[in-house]
């Protein structure tokens, strides 16, 4: 037989992620409560209305962003209503808008209007950013239930969990701010597309009127050199 293989020793950072793995808990003991970024694209038809509702919480917070991408005007009327039927926020004919209202507990209702329009519908992106809505208290808690020997390496759970919020609320930011660039984007290549079709379509005006003046034009100078004597026989 020939020699056994020799241990291969891991390398220090391998190692230390060995032993923090080892005091995770296990999959589906705990996990951090889900995403409240949601966001959404809709057509508008003219002349119609169009209400969302979105349940909320007591001491939580709604902002709300929108923008109008395309239609005529790039503007809508917008209405937040509170669970008690008040009306927080009335934006007449605005193309964008952000409102931040701190909740209580009940349905609220936001409105997209567009009956002041009769032919143009409206292209309408919002997204919704929901604050204090889980139970990321409850949930650190059921994390320390599950960990051990916390001096280790003297690292605590407490700064584990504070560095994994502060990586997830960079990363929720990022997102939001990437999907707000999309919504410029999209709303900036929709006003220069309709540009394009507007400076088309005066072009071939121009361009006809051109060639009807030079019609004219040539008309005219050849009816100056005409000689309109008859000869006499």
């Amino acid at each position: 037989m020939g020699p056994l293989p020799r241990p291969r020793l891991l390398p220090p950072p391998l190692l230390l992620l060995g032993c923090f793995a080892l005091l995770l808990p296990p999959p589906g003991a705990a996990e951090f409560s889900p995403s409240l970024d949601s966001d959404f694209t809709f057509t508008l038809p003219a002349g119609r209305k169009e209400c969302f509702y979105q349940p909320m919480r007591k001491e939580a917070s709604l902002e709300l962003e929108y923008q109008v991408l395309d239609g005529a005007g790039l503007d809508v009327d917008f209405h937040l209503l509170s669970p008690k039927g008040e009306t927080l926020v009335f934006d007449e004919r605005k193309s964008d808008g952000v409102h931040t209202v701190e909740a209580e507990d009940g349905d609220y209702m936001f409105c997209f209007d567009n009956t002041f329009s009769t032919i143009s519908e409206k292209v309408i992106f919002f997204e919704l950013i929901l604050d204090n809505m889980g139970d990321d208290g409850q949930d650190q808690e059921d994390w320390k239930k599950y960990v051990t020997g916390t001096d280790l390496l003297d690292m605590k759970l407490e700064d584990i969990l504070e560095s994994i919020n502060s990586v997830k609320a960079r990363l929720s930011k990022s997102v939001q701010i990437q999907t707000l660039l999309r919504a410029f984007e999209a709303r900036d290549r929709n006003i220069q597309e309709s540009n394009f079709d507007r400076v088309n379509f005066w072009s071939m005006v121009n361009l006809g009127v051109m060639v009807v003046v030079s019609a004219v034009q040539v008309y005219m100078l050849k009816s100056l050199f005409e000689d309109k004597r008859k000869s006499r026989t």
